[in-house]
């Protein structure tokens, strides 16, 4: 019996290199997060105490450049997210938003003085960033934004109001995105900040080992060098979001493959008239399709990954990565679920853990919709939103 890596020989496109991460992330993420990630997730809480861990193993803005950050590889970075989102989607979303948001925000658009300032922190794990764009009427339409800041004397006055913003409750630091008269801008603005609140959404029923908040900005002053001087207009924060997807392209298959392996187990040992139920036509059937829709998943995101290591990846290539493999991911673990029968309901199993995580994944950082719609641009050079 092959496990589904070792079937399609996927150990065999990566490097040594490559493999060190994915071995060292494996490692951590089963040893450190998954002992309690049901506890967890039944609790809302988030374990602020690894984070400091996670930066002096070298997984926080594992794939920048300088200021304390490891400058892995891309498909050492997509390999990490996946082990981490094997276990729980909420810690990948945590290297998501602390690394390929946060972190990337004021490497890319940031002055050298933000720079020293917030990186070698934020890498190392003493500082945690969040990234402030969502609104609660603008999710996929940022630029309909209504939060606003205005010059004011030797200072920027921010007043608005972000929805769904991972890590702000826990944030020393928050790249907050506003609309001024020269177009949207990026800010840093630290959370002790008078006038800055974040408050968890406890009501969510996914990521529940992972926090989102509302954060509010009433009135709340920064100075004039808080701004990210290279962050102009809506692109600035457009290509945030498509490292953030460039990791959820990869970790939504660590997901998909923890649901397939507790699938294969149960159907080994689950008995149904006199023999396994891996024994009969229609499980196998199941899993088969798991399996495949898994390695074709797998090969998208590492030919996604070769892409962006060559500097040659456009947002339309991510856009299929991000649509097609959280689609499938979704899937495989429905058909977990029902291979698992009503034992798969149950915290005995990831499967429903994952299944609910996977709704969010499969709305933030653009949903099934607005991929599409891309895609159906690039197709046809018509803009359909």
């Amino acid at each position: 019996m092959a496990s589904p890596d070792e079937l399609l020989h996927l150990d065999d496109l990566l490097t040594d290199e490559e493999r060190s991460w994915r071995d060292r992330a494996r490692e951590f993420a089963r040893s450190r997060i998954r002992p309690h990630i049901d506890e967890d997730f039944e609790n809302r809480h988030f374990r602020r105490e690894l984070v400091g861990e996670l930066g002096a193993a070298g997984f926080l803005g594992m794939h920048l450049q300088g200021y304390g950050a490891a400058g892995a590889g891309a498909v050492s970075y997509g390999l990490a997210c996946l082990e981490f989102e094997a276990v729980d989607s909420g810690w990948r979303t945590f290297l998501s938003v602390q690394g390929s948001l946060a972190m990337t925000a004021i490497s890319s658009f940031g002055s050298e003085e933000q720079k020293q300032r917030w990186l070698p922190a934020m890498a190392a794990g003493e500082a945690i960033g969040c990234f402030a764009l969502t609104e609660a009427t603008s999710g996929s339409d940022p630029a309909g934004m209504l939060t606003t800041a205005v010059r004011d004397g030797d200072g920027w006055v921010l007043s608005g109001h972000k929805r769904w913003i991972g890590l702000a409750s826990v944030a020393d630091i928050a790249v907050v995105w506003a609309k001024t008269d020269d177009g949207v801008r990026g800010f840093l603005v630290e959370t002790g900040t008078p006038g800055f609140t974040a408050t968890p959404i406890d009501t969510k029923l996914s990521m529940r080992a992972s926090i989102q908040c509302d954060v509010v900005l009433d009135g709340c002053r920064v100075p004039l060098d808080a701004v990210l001087p290279a962050a102009t207009g809506l692109g600035a924060a457009f290509s945030c979001l498509n490292k953030a997807r460039f990791g959820i392209i990869w970790g939504v298959m660590g997901a998909a493959r923890a649901c397939l392996e507790a699938a294969i187990d149960r159907s080994l040992t689950r008995e149904s008239f006199g023999r396994p139920i891996g024994q009969t036509q229609l499980v196998q059937q199941k899993l088969a399709d798991m399996f495949v829709e898994y390695e074709k998943g797998m090969l998208l995101a590492l030919h996604i990954g070769r892409l962006e290591e060559r500097h040659a990846l456009a947002p339309d290539q991510l856009s299929v990565g991000k649509l097609n493999n959280v689609r499938q991911a979704i899937s495989i673990a429905s058909q977990a679920r029902s291979i698992l029968a009503g034992d798969g309901i149950t915290s005995e199993f990831p499967v429903m853990r994952h299944m609910a995580n996977l709704e969010s994944v499969r709305t933030y950082e653009g949903t099934d919709e607005i991929h599409t719609l891309v895609l159906g641009r690039a197709l046809t050079g018509l803009a359909a939103f």
